[in-house]
């Protein structure tokens, strides 16, 4: 059974959430409730994690407060031109180590990887809402690791979200208004093997 939604089709069934859900850049730039943006990282907490350890962390930005302009400038400069127009900026860190009291710390293998499933949540909660998260890496990671207050040795930040309302591509820059639509995803033959990798 096929599934189409928001110009994408999905060759097997799957709640229509995940084709309606997108990482749009033109955003209406209006004041995001901190109740909603709290909510966002209540989804996130409740993601699954290797030992329940929950590595990941989120430091962010509301627009128009002090942190704003800093950690936009932690940005390169293509993403600042239309993060501007974000409600709210978002970092997602995790911890490289599992740490228990009295002990050294063990490194954690799958510290990205549980962070990612954290920002995955997060993603689908703003689509719920009605707003949008757009996951980035065009960011300068010195710069991220100083600003952010982090030690590269013990934390990995893994990626920026710009969130914000939906808008009309019409208000970006032109050079982006050609990418401004949901993207379509390879084909599930080329992604999944049984038994053994064959690609």
């Amino acid at each position: 059974m096929t599934v189409k939604a928001n110009g994408r089709t999905a060759d097997h069934d799957i709640d229509p959430i995940f084709l309606h859900r997108w990482s749009p850049r033109a955003f209406t730039g209006e004041p995001m409730p901190h109740a909603v943006l709290m909510s966002l990282f209540e989804a996130a907490r409740w993601a699954p994690s290797a030992f329940n350890l929950q590595p990941w962390r989120f430091i962010y930005a509301e627009r128009d407060t002090p942190d704003w302009d800093r950690l936009l400038g932690v940005l390169i400069e293509y993403n600042q031109a239309w993060v501007r127009g974000a409600s709210a900026l978002v970092f997602v860190v995790s911890d490289r180590f599992r740490r228990k009291p009295a002990a050294e710390p063990e490194p954690l293998y799958s510290h990205s990887f549980d962070a990612g499933a954290a920002w995955a949540y997060l993603a689908l909660q703003a689509h719920h809402l009605g707003w949008a998260a757009h996951g980035m890496t065009g960011f300068d990671p010195e710069r991220a690791y100083a600003e952010l207050g982090l030690a590269e040795v013990d934390y990995r930040v893994e990626a920026a979200i710009a969130i914000g309302r939906p808008a009309d591509k019409s208000i970006l820059p032109t050079a982006y208004q050609a990418r401004e639509a949901p993207s379509h995803r390879l084909p599930m033959a080329g992604l999944v093997f049984k038994g053994r990798f064959t690609g």
